[in-house]
């Protein structure tokens, strides 16, 4: 059907929800959806697709925020949209080895369901686990909120099976590392539906954490809490998340929590007379750490008297497991939320980037300073909302989450307005040394930063196995490397 078609050519980009909300049409949508059922109809499908020289977009769960899943406007041939979700079995788990082998479309809160079912949990927790897909964190090179423990996608791909206009794509063996030249697995991950369809996925798991504790640190302003982290970082005491919420974050999440009875705002009045008079925090500047732990007792308990440790060198206090886990469990809503705030004419989205430890801090204050300016310029007459977070750490770095919105009331076009400022917001992020994206991915809004972000080089190198793998451009979608290859006219 037609809702169908225009439900396959979309993802959850600020600008594609504002223009199904408005009914303003896209220009170009899939022709057909088709739902294939396991990995051999996928290999029909496109054997079917190189002889009669269709397109195809491959889509999971929809979530992308890169404009991905959008169809390029000028390709003239038929464009089929495979919709994964069909494929969302467990085909074996293997306790012996810690491994399961999965098919592609499984939505994330799904296969974390099925694993817990077996006493396992592949501890990948990405803040769209409701709706994204196994096969969409291949393909955009995902990142969980408990990395630390779990790690990255990367780290936890054993084998993966893509089918490409050539053929299937996979090593011939489920091994934890081989010495074969470079790693097909490299040029899979973050591929973005441009060189196949992935279809199953042996992914490595671990057994239910025997403990999960949450936790949270409250320090006096922003750079405190991001040098507490530096040093938890370097210290390697890593808990399974740790996150970081400036004060613009902290109020809005203080604004949206659930009332409380009279004792427990009478608790909390305390609690802030406590940290602001006698501590001598300033409400305005204080920021917030929240943590999850996880592993055995002994572990969990050796983790939190040392994190806390670390916190009291910076000048954070220990500020409750309820405000930990409300912290960690804000970032499920915010994407509920953005879109509420569109039926009021507020303008909302995200974006990411990773950094080195010395600059997050500049990088943050100047981002925000951008928008603010750009905001000015492009007519937004009340203040913008600007927030952010460090959510991952790493030894040389963190990636830095920001949220930005803005009322649209007098601004003549809101989208240009919106593309504009998130336009100058991801340059000021390139000029203080930050990446493209830590975990978003490329899709077509930022095609435009590749090329300086890996070189001349590098993208030719992409080209080159999209030209080999792809001849004829039957995975047409556009990311990462533009249109690339011939754009025929159908066979059909």
């Amino acid at each position: 059907s037609g809702i169908n078609a225009e439900y396959g050519g979309h993802g959850h980009l600020c600008e594609e929800i504002y223009m199904l909300r408005s009914n303003t049409y896209f220009k170009r949508i899939p022709d057909v959806v088709v739902y294939p059922g396991c990995h051999d109809d996928v290999v029909k499908l496109v054997e079917l697709a190189v002889k009669y020289n269709v397109v195809i977009i491959p889509m999971g769960g929809g979530t992308s925020v890169s404009g991905a899943l959008m169809c390029p406007e000028e390709e003239v041939r038929p464009i089929a949209s495979l919709d994964m979700t069909e494929m969302n079995r467990i085909h074996w788990i293997d306790p012996e080895n810690l491994m399961a082998h999965i098919e592609s479309g499984i939505i994330g809160q799904d296969l974390e369901r099925k694993l817990e079912s077996e006493g396992y949990t592949t501890g990948h927790q990405p803040d769209s686990l409701e709706f994204s897909s196994l096969g969409g964190w291949v393909a955009t090179r995902a990142s969980g909120m408990k990395k630390n423990v779990y790690g990255n996608i990367e780290d936890m791909v054993v084998r993966i099976k893509m089918v490409t206009a050539k053929g299937t794509l996979e090593k011939s063996c489920q091994v934890p590392r081989i010495s074969a030249g470079p790693d097909v697995h490299e040029f899979i991950l973050g591929s973005e539906g441009t060189l196949g369809v992935i279809t199953e996925v042996t992914m490595k798991i671990k057994p239910l954490p025997e403990c999960t504790r949450y936790g949270s640190a409250i320090f006096p302003d922003f750079d405190k809490g991001i040098q507490f982290m530096h040093a938890v970082s370097r210290k390697q005491i890593y808990p399974a998340s740790i996150r970081l919420m400036d004060n613009d974050q902290l109020q809005f999440g203080l604004a949206i929590k659930p009332e409380k009875t009279l004792i427990e705002q009478f608790t909390d009045t305390i609690k802030r007379m406590y940290i602001t008079r006698l501590r001598g925090f300033n409400p305005t500047k204080l920021a917030l750490c929240t943590l999850v732990f996880e592993g055995s007792t002994a572990t969990v308990e050796k983790q939190e008297s040392e994190i806390y440790a670390v916190a009291a060198e910076y000048g954070g206090i220990p500020a409750g497991e309820e405000n930990g886990k409300t912290g960690y469990l804000l970032t499920f809503n915010i994407a509920y939320l953005r879109d509420l705030g569109m039926n009021y004419g507020f303008l909302a989205e995200s974006f990411e980037t990773s950094v080195p430890w010395d600059r997050v801090s500049d990088l943050v204050k100047n981002v925000k300073q951008r928008i603010i300016i750009v905001c000015r310029e492009e007519g937004v007459r009340h203040p913008p909302h600007i927030s952010s977070r460090v959510t991952q750490a790493y030894d040389t770095g963190a990636c830095c989450y920001f949220y930005f919105g803005f009322g649209s009331e007098g601004v003549p076009d809101p989208l240009k307005a919106y593309s504009a400022i998130e336009r100058s917001a991801r340059e000021e992020v390139l000029a203080n040394g930050g990446s493209v994206s830590h975990h978003h991915g490329i899709g077509k809004v930022r095609s435009d930063y590749l090329e300086s972000s890996i070189s001349p080089v590098g993208k030719q190198a992409l080209v080159a196995i999209k030209n080999e793998l792809d001849p004829n451009n039957i995975f047409g979608n556009g990311n990462l490397i533009g249109v690339v290859g011939p754009s025929l006219k159908s066979k059909l």
